[in-house]
């Protein structure tokens, strides 16, 4: 399992890798270069599977989604 995912914001294209935690989903993340406000796409659990290169562990692991529930 990939623990690491670069994360890169809509906005202003900045690029970050950040850790993905084991135990949670991250809802909210802020973009460091622009302070945008990323939050998940309509179908995505995450920020990471939604703006990252790396889908979030639960995803990894089950492969699959589709609702706002895997992750809690």
């Amino acid at each position: 399992m990939e623990l690491k995912s670069i994360l890169s914001c809509p906005k202003c294209g900045y690029q970050k890798e950040e850790e993905m935690p084991t135990d949670a989903c991250h809802f909210f993340y802020e973009c460091e270069k622009c302070k945008t406000l990323l939050k998940p796409l309509e179908g995505d659990c995450c920020v990471f599977c939604s703006y990252g290169t790396v889908p979030c562990p639960p995803i990894q692991e089950n492969n699959s989604c589709g609702n706002t529930n895997c992750c809690s």
